[in-house]
Parts: C-alpha cells; structure tokens; sequence
C-alpha cells in the first residue's frame, strides 16, 4: 500500500461516520473483457471486506446475452474472500450469500417478475389484492436489499440495474476505468459516502 493510500485508510478508520455495510458496483461485459479484469474484481472484493462491508453486489451489464454462459463461469470462479451466488437473465432463485453477481438481470425485467408472481397469487387467492405492498415485492426479487453505496466506473450513467432497490441508495460515479480501479479508488468512494449525511428520501 503506498503513501497515499495509507493517508486515505487512516481518514476512513477515524472517521466518525459508519463505512457502507452493503456496497454494489456496475461494470459491463466489455470491462471483464479487458486484461486484468477479474484480478482488479478479486482486489475489490478485498477492499470491501476490509473496510466494513458486509454485503457487496456486482452488477455485469450485458449487450449480447450469449455471453452469460461465459461470464457465469468466470464469475463463478473468481477468487473471493467468501461464498458467491451468481446469477443471470433467467434466475428468480433468491441470490443470498455475502457476493451477489447480477450478470444481465435488468431491473425492469426483475420487477415485472416479481410483479407477475404477485398477480399469479392474487388470482389463486392466496393473497388479497389489499395486501399487496412494497414488502411483497421486495420477497419476490432475486436481490433482495438496498445497497448503501453503489459504484459506477467509466461514466455518469447507471445501466437498468436494481431500480426498485437502488432508490435510496447514494451513488458515486468515477471517470476511472474499472481495468485502472485501485485501492485508493475505493477509499475515495468510501470517504465520499462517510461525508454525506444520508436523507432516505427525505
């Protein structure tokens, strides 16, 4: 770790504000396609844990679906400091472990899933349509909760990714390639999430 990254680990342990426990992160197809690239996500995933997350989601946006079968492998491979649940365009199994890798699940195509479960239940009478609210959506989404903070690389601009679960979440964009993201990359962000005061919608 050099000089400066020391610098940047030192301000995030004394800071007085709490370190994002869930952080996701949007790359693309193209990113994985770039020498290095998975090393760069197994150092990621490294930094997160380290620095106080609990919970980190990757989203792999995708133009061709042909590549998932691909990218399931790679993905399923990567070396992470703990389990890995990777999941794709046709899943609606919950994605419940400490990683979660979204490969291509956009978020309009994950909320009409589970709002279709919920009209299948409301026709067998299993549930009453008074009773549909956001709770029962978010039992039906293949990633079920909020990240804290979710990272984007590469431009100011988010792919159709966790659009009902993103709503409150604080976003940071960086002009930084994700083939070039490093470690103080990653203690930027946090600091920046440490200096906000988080409203939820308020």
């Amino acid at each position: 770790m050099g000089l400066y990254e020391r610098y940047l680990a030192l301000r995030h342990r004394l800071h007085e504000a709490d370190p994002p426990s869930h952080v996701a992160v949007v790359i693309t197809e193209r990113d994985l396609l770039e020498q290095g690239a998975y090393e760069t996500l197994s150092a990621f995933l490294d930094w997160a844990f380290e620095y106080g997350a609990e919970r980190i989601t990757i989203s792999v946006s995708v133009l061709d679906e042909a590549v998932v079968p691909t990218l399931e492998r790679e993905l399923r491979n990567v070396e992470a400091p703990t389990a890995v649940a990777v999941r794709g365009p046709g899943d609606t199994e919950r994605a419940d472990a400490p990683v979660r890798v979204n490969i291509g699940l956009g978020g309009k195509r994950e909320f009409a899933a589970a709002v279709r479960q919920i009209a299948e239940s409301v026709e067998a009478g299993e549930l009453e349509p008074a009773d549909v609210d956001a709770e029962r959506v978010e039992e039906r989404l293949v990633f079920d909760d909020e990240p804290d903070l979710l990272i984007k690389t590469g431009a100011e601009r988010l792919s159709d990714f966790l659009i009902w679960q993103s709503v409150y979440s604080e976003l940071y964009f960086t002009d930084v390639n994700w083939r070039d993201f490093r470690r103080r990359d990653y203690l930027r962000a946090v600091l920046d999430y440490q200096n906000r005061q988080r409203r939820f919608g308020r």
